[in-house]
């Protein structure tokens, strides 16, 4: 008898242990192991429920903890920082440090020193290539709303070159031309006056204000113009030619702020408009009578800010920066974009 129930016992341990391993493999399935479409959408599904509640469990763990270390007035803990293509980029010595002094020397010296000391104001043409697309004229008109002081000029059958002299003796400071190709848009070239450089820029993204929901429309005070990232020696430079097309003396009552951000040398463009909109708060206060007490509700005015895009939305790609201005066959070249320099989708130019 004794025995019987011996075996029994073992018999029902290794079925435990039968159940226990089938459990532990499928807890080891990846959903792409599964054939069966449904069944690897819900296991997919579960799992990713899963991650989110771990993640989220971790995210109050982090706040209860710096919560506790500024009650107990300790420094809270460290903020993890995760791990980006731009905070993992390629080492470049052309990096621009803060007591560089033979850049901040240069830049007194450069090209485009005259106008960003205020010497000169700015004054700039726009045209296009000969054969304009339709959404050409479109853009350039939201152009002109962008940067102050811009001229269009119909390109007509003018050689570019042409263009330069004549823009030279009517004191323009820098041209910019729009090429279109297929009906749309698709590179810029920025041409410095008198001497140069020349920068030829991808054109791609472009959205145009009609398409951008809730836009607001420009007024006509000069913007606050951002420049973010431009870290190198060539970004520095790109940098400070796009900085010479607007006027330096912003007038801030205006709101209007234009952005040029640069990520992975993609140079994205925004224009913004800032809004001070005033809403009432309620404020809860108790008011004590011989009753009881009584909530009563008295509103208070807070001011919110926020932005409302006034459009057009592009982005920049360099493609090669130029020696004096514009000039396709004998022209010098400070750098030109080439395929063999894209070995690594961590290395940044600007």
């Amino acid at each position: 008898m004794g025995g019987g129930k011996r075996k029994k016992d073992e018999g029902s341990d290794v079925e435990d242990g039968g159940r226990e391993n089938k459990k532990s493999s499928k807890e080891r399935m990846l959903p792409s192991m599964i054939k069966n479409k449904e069944k690897r959408s819900e296991v997919h599904a579960k799992l990713k429920h899963e991650k989110k509640k771990q993640k989220q469990k971790q995210a109050k763990a982090r706040d209860a903890a710096i919560k506790r270390a500024i009650e107990l007035g300790e420094e809270p803990p460290e903020k993890k920082v995760p791990r980006t293509i731009e905070n993992t980029r390629e080492a470049d010595e052309t990096v621009c440090r803060p007591d560089d002094e033979e850049l901040f020397a240069g830049n007194d010296a450069d090209e485009f020193s005259k106008v960003l000391k205020q010497e000169m104001t700015p004054k700039i043409l726009i045209t296009t290539n000969r054969f304009n697309s339709s959404r050409g004229p479109a853009f350039i008109q939201e152009l002109l709303s962008v940067i102050p002081n811009a001229h269009y000029h119909k390109r007509g059958t003018y050689e570019l070159k042409k263009i330069v002299e004549y823009a030279k003796k009517k004191d323009f400071t820098s041209i910019i031309v729009v090429h279109s190709n297929r009906r749309e848009p698709d590179a810029m070239l920025i041409i410095n006056l008198p001497d140069g450089p020349t920068a030829h820029f991808k054109l791609s993204k472009l959205v145009l204000r009609k398409d951008i929901k809730n836009h607001g429309n420009p007024t006509g005070h000069k913007p606050e113009l951002v420049l973010n990232n431009f870290t190198t020696r060539l970004g520095h430079r790109v940098g400070r030619m796009i900085q010479s097309l607007f006027p330096q003396d912003p007038n801030f009552r205006g709101r209007r702020v234009a952005t040029f951000h640069n990520q992975r040398d993609f140079i994205f463009f925004r224009h913004h408009r800032y809004i001070f909109e005033t809403k009432e708060k309620k404020d809860d206060s108790k008011d004590k009578t011989a009753k009881g007490a009584k909530t009563k509700t008295s509103p208070q005015e807070k001011v919110i800010a926020r932005l409302q895009e006034c459009g057009p939305r592009f982005t920049l790609k360099l493609r090669s920066l130029q020696h004096g201005t514009f000039d396709s066959k004998g022209g010098e070249y400070e750098w030109v974009h080439k395929p063999e320099m894209d070995t690594s989708r961590r290395r940044f130019f600007l």
